[in-house]
Order: C-alpha cells, then sequence, then structure tokens
C-alpha cells in the first residue's frame, strides 16, 4: 500500500506543505521491509534517507546503548536528508518492519521550494544540538 498524503501531514516536519505538495512527496517515497534483527541503519555509517515506520517496532542505539524504540508513525532520518553524512545511531528491526523511505534527492527539490520544510528541519537541529549538548 502507498504512503498517502494524509499519513505525510501527521509529521510534523511535513505538517505545513499544501496538499499538492504533500501528494507529490508522498509519491516520492518507497516502500521498504526489513526482517526482525535486520540493521535499518548503522551508526557511523554513511546514508541519505528518511523513514516512516508503517508497521513494527524499531530499536535506536548510540554506541551499543538503547535510546528509544520507534513504532507506527515514528520516523528517523531527517540529518540525512540534508548532509548525507554518518548516521548518529543504528536503527534495527526489532521486529519485522514495514515502512517507507525517502532518498535527499528526491528531498530536496522541495524542500529548496518550500521554506516551511526548510525552518522545521532547521529547528529540529537545533533541538538536536541542545540534546547533545546536555
Amino acid at each position: 500500500m502507498p504512503l498517502t498524503a494524509e499519513q505525510l501531514k501527521e509529521i510534523d516536519l511535513f505538517s505545513g506543505l499544501d496538499r499538492r505538495d504533500l501528494q507529490s512527496l508522498a509519491n516520492s517515497f518507497k516502500e521498504v521491509k526489513f526482517s526482525a534483527g535486520e540493521e535499518i541503519v548503522g551508526e557511523d555509517k554513511g546514508g541519505v534517507g528518511f523513514f516512516i515506520i508503517e508497521d513494527g517496532v524499531a530499536s535506536v542505539s548510540v554506541r551499543g546503548d538503547e535510546r528509544a524504540q520507534l513504532k507506527a508513525g515514528d520516523h528517523f532520518g531527517e540529518i540525512a536528508l540534508i548532509d548525507e553524512g554518518a548516521r548518529t545511531a543504528t536503527v534495527t528491526a526489532a521486529t519485522d518492519v514495514h515502512c517507507y523511505g525517502l532518498t535527499s534527492w528526491a528531498f530536496r527539490p522541495l524542500v529548496e521550494h518550500n521554506p516551511t520544510i526548510a525552518w522545521k528541519l532547521l529547528r529540529i537541529m537545533a533541538r538536536r544540538l541542545r540534546e547533545a549538548q546536555s
């Protein structure tokens, strides 16, 4: 089942987009499935994707310490949409995970033409920087 504009609208990062942009963005996502125990992204490894979990549970760890559990509706990888640099955490499928992925090259044109998304990304990065410093 493809990702819908309505699902994207529920994600804070995309909530300010109009219906047309939401639909265009939704069409850019690709369906991806991971088996329980499979690494979705690896800390310190390169990454270019943003993911939205449709179904299942994933574990987030940093330097081997579990930091969070992600479930349906959660997302990760915003930083990779911007810099395509190394991942800051490992995300592993705790159960079978069905998600949608978006590459930075599909996302960039939308950000360049929509300052609302750019501003939201800046706020997310600022919050993460503050958290990392505390």
